[in-house]
């Protein structure tokens, strides 16, 4: 009998040992969320400002524009604007890299063919800034303009950790406003 009660009291204390260990191991890694290596803490919320209203012409007349073959199609036509309003910028880290999710409102109903589209700037590549311009195509015929709730259009882009490596600042770029979310730390 006193067998039994020794056998049994040695096999409460390692559950407990165990425990005890994960506890501790556990309350360590509350440093890990404040930490700058922590993906999660790469980048903070997103914040709005207008839109600098500058426009530029990129034709270079010493550039011939490309010839074209006899049986070569028509180039369609790019009938994309950018948004009327970003209302949301959220980068999600992933394994590979980040998720930017954008949100955004169109002028009116019935926009269609969202795109992040890349928009290069060497001073902004020297600042660390990733800038994009949220693009939506318009129906040709009239559409109603609706509610906000009916013209918000959500649209997402995948970057590699190769992509965001001198990264500090990702901008989205509308018509009425730019948001933008800066790397913690």
């Amino acid at each position: 009998m006193q067998q039994r009660r020794q056998y049994g009291a040695g096999m409460m204390n390692k559950p407990l040992a165990v425990l005890l260990i994960a506890g501790l191991t556990l309350s360590a890694c509350n440093s890990w969320r404040n930490s700058r290596v922590n993906p999660t803490n790469w980048f903070g919320g997103s914040t709005s400002t207008p839109v600098e209203t500058t426009e530029t012409v990129n034709t270079n007349p010493l550039v011939p524009e490309s010839r074209r073959g006899i049986f070569a199609r028509p180039e369609e036509e790019d009938r994309g604007v950018a948004i009327t309003k970003v209302t949301e910028l959220q980068i999600d880290p992933t394994n590979s890299g980040a998720i930017i999710q954008v949100v955004g409102v169109a002028n009116r109903q019935g926009a269609f063919n969202a795109e992040l589209r890349l928009t290069p700037s060497e001073e902004d590549a020297e600042k660390g800034v990733l800038t994009y311009t949220f693009f939506v195509t318009y129906p040709e015929n009239a559409t109603p303009q609706g509610s906000e709730r009916t013209r918000t259009i959500r649209q997402a882009i995948s970057l590699s950790r190769q992509d965001l490596q001198n990264v500090r600042v990702i901008r989205v770029i509308g018509q009425e406003n730019v948001r933008e979310s800066r790397r913690r730390g």
